[in-house]
């Protein structure tokens, strides 16, 4: 499928350290992006559905490096079918799993925890809720696991493993287990701070170090944060990724965003939800984190989108999350909310508002093209001006 977005006032890149691009147009075909900015007019004409932006932003679409998948479109945790579907209409268009731990009776034995994370991760291998992509399959780190059992899974196409939910009656004895999981090629996060639910384990920021994992979840509490000490020393001290979630402290979320700027480790910054979990499903939530950062913490609002975007594909090895030719065609179009106080997507969130979403884009495929079910209209008027395929994208 070849699509083209025209008349768009503004494009922010996904990239931290140069978040807008110059150009008004973006073309994709076959679920990648073609052209970025400035489009020939040949390649819009060629276009099977043309979307006129009305003057409106372009954006990468969000990736949320926290959500907790069980099975198929479905929490068990708050009983809900259809938040995954419900959340790409908050802009999320990429969800990667926090492993499968709200499974009911999940098993916690070395076969069981292999079976979990090799089961889920092929579920949603051709699965797309709403259009999402969703990496599930995130192995839970269990006493007993060797480097073969690590090697095993990996294997079989899983390539997360996470920490801090195991049967370890000490944080520490998860250090040679990280360490085997990354030796077998794994991405390692690790739990953060206090302890979430009764069979999980308060990690402060020295055992954290300690592990070395490529991710610290929910550095800023889920919900409960780290000492504000541990932010500075893991900044210092360690490569590891700082993911906020909004299920956590918002003080702290805003503590670790100076702290990485003033550091120049804003590349290690990324947002995330953490849902559904005992806070709720939360469809806007990264919008929400974005809004805070932009209007509280003072951080001008098109990085703190790379940070819900390209920062995070960065971290995770993803080709989405950056408008630049070759990446993944997962986007979408957001505008000052309708009866705001504000002209612009940008300039309402740096208001503390959410932006409007009126378009989302994944693989290509507009999912929706006017407004999102879950946020207010937009200002402008976004629509599809050509469409030459026997559907609609209303």
């Amino acid at each position: 499928m070849k699509t083209a977005i025209v008349n768009i006032g503004t494009i922010v890149s996904g990239d931290w350290r140069e978040p807008l691009l110059p150009g008004d147009a973006i073309a994709m075909a076959d679920g990648r992006i073609t052209s970025v900015g400035s489009v020939p007019d040949a390649e819009i004409k060629a276009a099977e559905v043309v979307i006129d932006a009305g003057g409106a932003t372009v954006c990468p679409g969000l990736i949320d490096s926290q959500v907790h998948i069980t099975f198929g479109d479905y929490t068990p945790r708050q009983k809900v079918v259809g938040y995954l579907e419900s959340y790409l209409h908050g802009g999320t268009t990429t969800s990667i799993s926090a492993s499968e731990v709200h499974v009911p009776g999940r098993p916690s034995d070395v076969d069981g925890v292999k079976a979990l994370a090799v089961a889920a991760h092929k579920c949603f291998l051709d699965y797309r809720p709403g259009g999402m992509q969703v990496h599930a399959g995130s192995i839970i780190i269990e006493p007993g696991l060797t480097e073969a059992d690590f090697a095993e899974v990996r294997s079989k196409g899983v390539w997360l493993a996470k920490a801090g939910f195991g049967a370890f009656a000490d944080a520490y004895d998860y250090v040679p287990y990280v360490k085997m999981a990354r030796d077998a090629g794994l991405l390692v996060t690790v739990h953060t701070g206090g302890a979430s639910i009764p069979d999980s384990t308060a990690i402060t920021g020295d055992m954290v170090l300690k592990m070395n994992p490529h991710v610290s979840f929910h550095v800023n509490g889920g919900p409960v944060a780290i000492a504000d000490e541990d932010f500075s020393r893991l900044i210092k001290e360690s490569e590891i990724a700082l993911q906020v979630c909004t299920a956590g402290n918002l003080r702290t979320t805003l503590l670790c965003a100076e702290l990485c700027v003033e550091h120049d480790a804003f590349d290690r910054f990324i947002i995330a939800t953490d849902t559904p979990t005992g806070s709720g499903i939360m469809p806007l939530g990264m919008v929400y984190t974005i809004s805070h950062l932009a209007s509280l913490g003072g951080h001008d609002p098109e990085i703190c989108i790379a940070a819900a975007s390209g920062s995070n594909a960065a971290v995770y090895g993803l080709e989405s999350g950056y408008l630049k030719p070759g990446k993944l065609a997962d986007m979408m179009i957001i505008d000052a909310p309708l009866g705001g106080t504000q002209s612009t997507a940008l300039d309402a969130l740096k208001n503390g508002d959410p932006f409007a979403i009126a378009s989302v884009i994944t693989d290509g495929v507009p999912r929706f093209v006017g407004r999102s079910r879950n946020t207010p209209p937009t200002t402008r008027k976004v629509q599809v001006a050509e469409n030459r395929l026997p559907r609609e994208f209303g």
